[in-house]
């Protein structure tokens, strides 16, 4: 059986009465969580949705979610979840675009979900915790086997953020995601039935869709939810819950570190600590090993590429700052600008991907896909060097590159050596438009509370410590950087203030 939602039909028999999704002091047992899927499939199924049909979610990690994903995987359904931030307009490009017949939203975002709606063809209904009301969505017969679909089905469209135009939707299949949520739990987390894994990335992100709930399900861990990151309420669940298995972005890592709750919560049931989206400082990561005890392993992925690409594993050495080594079933590469190969120690190359984690396509989108994968082979646009094991240092995304009086500097490197500076918290390295030099660096920082440097202070720490060229000649502070739904920064909505 293909259909993703299989997985979740096999540990509801393996593993009927354990603990598979909790939220606080709600629970639900596998077998629970099976039942509710499989009655909101026979529902969605009474309210007309066929095999391929698309169904949107607009909810926070409640239990609900995984209710109406698998449920709409149970009837063949494919799912489309959604930021519950997004606002009317967005939401109307993304009904719109996706061909959403349904769309279940927490109340909270309700009006914007109608709002966007209006005048499409998408039904909106109001979930509550466990999923919509009966009068809501009528039941049907309970789908307990799921609707057979192919390896090439699409299961998900996911949208990518759009920083270049319109956001397109990056088609999973089943085999992308049954197979990834494998290898993510098998091969980097080395997941068990016994682990409970912390939920605090958004699971309408493709990281915590796949490691957090996909992968919970495929072993038969527990998934805990919080509906929002906060670092204290993150700590408590560690302690409370027995957390082994955390996973998160670096500005997690950094306000749970930074948190004066920090050295009094018991943390000693951690295990294994996983770190994606964007890199993570490794003085930060070194910090957290040691207050923690735990390993962090940090990787790599994207929505394409559903999502892990690479990851430093636990079978062999890590090594901080790296990326880690293409996982099985999947191979990287860096190509030039010619799309000649760029050999291990070679310089800096974009990284280029095939596997079984490779999107089927961007949806309706042919001549992007075509753009994006040409030769079987996924143009990330992230810029990389690859070292003799395997390896891979992540210099840069292509575009993020600011090129100051025709030489490159690559933010992340300047970004390095700000985040080691005692008083930073977090920082965004942006290219600043400047007639003589073509662009200029300009540096945004969050300084802690207790912070007693200048903002010359900082810049001088840094002109020590790199090339001339390279150090930012304006920076500026913000109480908190703009950052993404996984808590992830966002360069692009960084800007320099006009004085």
């Amino acid at each position: 059986m293909t259909n993703l939602a299989s997985n979740l039909v096999a540990t509801a028999q393996a593993h009927p009465d354990s603990v598979a999704i909790k939220l606080d002091d709600a629970e639900l047992t596998w077998s629970q969580l099976f039942g509710l899927a499989a009655q909101t499939a026979g529902a969605l199924k009474k309210a007309g949705i066929e095999p391929g049909d698309r169904v949107a979610l607009i909810l926070p990690n409640i239990p609900a979610y995984p209710i109406l994903f698998y449920g709409t995987l149970l009837a063949g359904g494919t799912v489309v979840p959604l930021n519950p931030l997004l606002k009317a307009g967005e939401l109307e490009y993304f009904f719109g675009d996706s061909g959403a017949d349904l769309a279940f939203v927490w109340g909270d975002f309700a009006p914007e979900a109608v709002a966007g709606a209006e005048g499409l063809d998408t039904k909106v209904i109001v979930s509550g915790p466990l999923g919509p009301n009966v009068e809501d969505l009528p039941a049907g017969d309970p789908i307990a086997v799921p609707v057979e679909r192919a390896d090439e089905d699409t299961a998900v469209i996911l949208y990518t953020s759009g920083t270049t135009g319109k956001p397109k939707g990056a088609e999973l299949t089943h085999k992308n995601l049954r197979l990834n949520a494998e290898r993510s739990a098998e091969v980097i987390m080395e997941m068990s039935p016994d682990d409970v894994i912390m939920g605090c990335l958004p699971l309408f992100h493709v990281f915590g869709l796949t490691c957090g709930l996909n992968a919970a399900v495929r072993r038969g861990a527990t998934l805990t939810l919080i509906p929002r990151f906060e670092p204290g309420k993150a700590l408590e669940v560690i302690e409370r819950d027995k957390v082994t298995i955390f996973q998160g972005v670096p500005t997690m890592y950094g306000a749970m570190l930074h948190h004066p709750a920090a050295s009094s919560t018991d943390t000693s049931s951690l295990r294994t600590c996983v770190s994606g989206g964007s890199a993570l400082p490794e003085d930060t990561m070194r910090a957290f090993e040691e207050t923690f005890d735990a390993q962090i392993l940090e990787g790599y992925g994207l929505s394409e590429t559903s999502p892990v690409a690479s990851f430093n594993m636990p079978d062999a050495p890590t090594k901080p700052g790296t990326i880690g080594r293409a996982i099985p079933g999947c191979e990287m590469k860096l190509i030039d600008e010619d799309g000649k190969d760029v050999p291990a120690g070679g310089g800096v190359g974009e990284i280029v991907i095939r596997g079984d984690n490779v999107m089927k396509g961007y949806w309706r989108k042919p001549e992007e896909t075509s753009a994006a994968i040409p030769d079987g082979w996924f143009r990330t646009g992230d810029l990389a060097t690859v070292d003799e094991d395997g390896y891979y240092t992540i210099v840069d995304r292509k575009k993020d590159m600011i090129i100051r009086g025709g030489m490159n500097v690559y933010p992340r490197e300047v970004e390095e050596v700000i985040y080691t500076h005692p008083d930073v918290v977090e920082v965004a390295v942006v290219a600043i438009p400047d007639e003589l030099m073509g662009e200029e660096i300009g540096a945004a920082v969050a300084l802690k509370p207790d912070a007693t440097a200048t903002l010359e202070d900082i810049q001088a720490y840094v002109k020590e410590r790199l090339a001339a060229y390279k150090y930012p000649r304006r920076i500026w502070t913000l109480d908190e950087l703009p950052k993404g739904p996984t808590g992830k920064i966002l360069r692009r909505e960084v800007h320099a203030p006009a004085e």
